[in-house]
């Protein structure tokens, strides 16, 4: 055996911190404009409605789910520095573009799905991340690892709407730069300041990450993604056959984690400003505050995880995680009789359309309009276009407040058991592809989960959206059942470490 030295155990560490800000970068440049990507595709482009902007948010993850598996592959047979470096600068380049969408003077939409898109291929660098730390740590260091690079993955979640709330005091209209054509506001400053730090991440990279790789007992093994000569041992704990059934078992359970934590990210700001009347700004500025407050929950939780996991292992607490989130969706189904408030601007310009239906309620609806402020300069409250406003009860302000903080609680405990689960079955093999898989699995999610709730809030409303999440919970839990047994560390399952 060769024994680390401290130099060596110093250098593996500093490479994995690195690892640990290019994942809080990834994150932050995905929720640092995700409160404000609807009012500012509303200003910039009228033709887009809410269906489209499941679209935009899912943008992000086709890119990721096309760049995660190649990203992947790339880090299996090369210094992972390249497609880390390669997929940062993608990021750069892709803000920067966002910050321009608003110059062409029409198809404006269809500049910002671009814009998604490629700030997703270059998260795709995620895979590479989690690949590295898995095959830089012993066993014994994977759950708290995992569990901080998913710490650093919230607080990214948790400073970019911070960020964009931050950015909200420049305004609409902001700042403009003539010679470059830049518009300096809320909604071009977040972005550009991602950009500053996907630069800084890179110079940081090329300056102090190494390639380093451990067994699962903790000795330095030799690593193909090296550049030059590594002192270390060969792996001889490789033989034998990774369990496929378990691999497919997690990919599925991530894929629905991510699915109904991407419903519920996309639906924040529309649900809010049909249920509570407020206008963009303010959705924008209340969803940034709260979802702040549950990433702040979501990091103390992963350093509770850290501990708890030695004492109940890391299947219990999967499940225990799923059944959290189970009932903070449950809470969030309609349950009173006030109904929300209808738009007063289509009121005031008669653009209802009229049915038995409306012509029975209009007195109710006259009575909503006289009752909301006069000063306001956009359409605010359920429009009238959504037509289970006329029938679907409110979801009141508490109910949304307390799912937002069991599924703030239940979504991260999920999250770090699943990677640490992943990268336990895997063991001593080749993480890339695998990780690229997992990552792909979970941008799938992030696909269909804004397309689908976008689709079935819209035209059957939050008790049809809320109540198919459930259901779709209840099948994971009963898979993490059948599976329960085989979701074990590789080493355990050949008998060369204890569980």
């Amino acid at each position: 055996d060769v024994v680390e030295t401290e130099e060596h155990y110093k250098s593996r560490w500093r490479s994995i911190w690195i690892m640990y800000l290019t994942m809080f970068l990834s994150s932050v440049g995905f929720s640092i404009v995700i409160m404000s990507v609807w009012p500012y595709l509303q200003k910039i482009d009228p033709t887009a409605d809410a269906s489209f902007l499941g679209w935009i948010i899912a943008s992000y993850s086709i890119g990721q789910m096309v760049a995660s598996p190649l990203f992947g592959l790339w880090s299996n047979h090369r210094p992972r520095r390249e497609p880390l470096v390669i997929s940062t600068a993608v990021s750069v380049a892709a803000n920067c573009l966002y910050a321009y969408v608003h110059v062409p003077h029409s198809h404006n939409k269809y500049y910002m799905l671009i814009a998604r898109a490629l700030v997703g291929f270059g998260a795709g660098n995620v895979a590479v991340v989690r690949s590295y730390i898995a095959g830089a740590t012993s066993l014994t260091e994977r759950t708290s690892a995992m569990a901080n690079t998913s710490a650093c993955q919230a607080v990214g979640f948790i400073l970019g709407p911070v960020f964009q709330t931050c950015f909200t005091l420049i305004g609409e209209e902001g700042i403009t730069w003539k010679l470059v054509d830049l518009q300096l506001n809320m909604y071009t400053a977040p972005v550009l300041f991602g950009a500053l730090l996907g630069v800084i991440n890179i110079i940081l990279i090329f300056v102090i990450f190494r390639e380093h790789r451990v067994d699962d007992m903790g000795r330095q093994c030799k690593s193909i993604n090296s550049e030059g000569e590594e002192s270390g041992v060969l792996d001889e704990d490789v033989e034998g056959n990774v369990d496929h059934v378990a691999v497919v078992a997690i990919n599925f359970l991530f894929f629905v984690i991510l699915f109904v934590f991407a419903v519920f990210e996309t639906i924040a700001t529309p649900l809010t400003m049909d249920m509570y009347s407020w206008t963009r700004k303010e959705a924008v500025f209340y969803n940034g505050i709260i979802l702040s407050v549950v990433g702040i929950e979501s990091v103390i939780v992963f350093l509770v995880v850290k501990t708890l996991s030695k004492k109940t292992g890391d299947r219990a607490i999967l499940h225990g995680g799923l059944l959290i989130v189970l009932v903070g969706f449950f809470i969030l189904l309609p349950w009173g009789k006030k109904l929300p408030n209808i738009q007063w601007q289509e009121i005031k310009n008669n653009s209802i359309p009229r049915s038995a239906s409306t012509e029975m309620l209009m007195p109710f609806w006259s009575l909503q309009a006289m009752q909301l402020p006069a000063n306001h300069t956009e359409p605010v409250g359920c429009p009238i276009t959504q037509s289970w406003c006329l029938n679907t009860p409110m979801i009141y302000l508490a109910q949304y407040i307390t799912s937002d903080i069991l599924i703030g609680l239940g979504y991260p405990v999920c999250n770090v058991m699943s990677y640490t689960l992943y990268s336990k079955i895997i063991g001593p093999k080749p993480q890339g592809v695998y990780m690229g898989w997992l990552t792909a699995s979970g941008s799938g999610a992030r696909i269909l989960g804004p397309v689908f709730v976008s689709q079935i809030y819209t035209h059957l409303g939050p008790r049809w959206a809320f109540s198919l999440i459930c259901g779709v919970v209840v099948v994971s839990l009963l898979l993490l059942e059948i599976v329960y047994k085989r979701l074990i560390a590789f080493s355990v399952r050949y008998g060369r470490m204890q569980e």
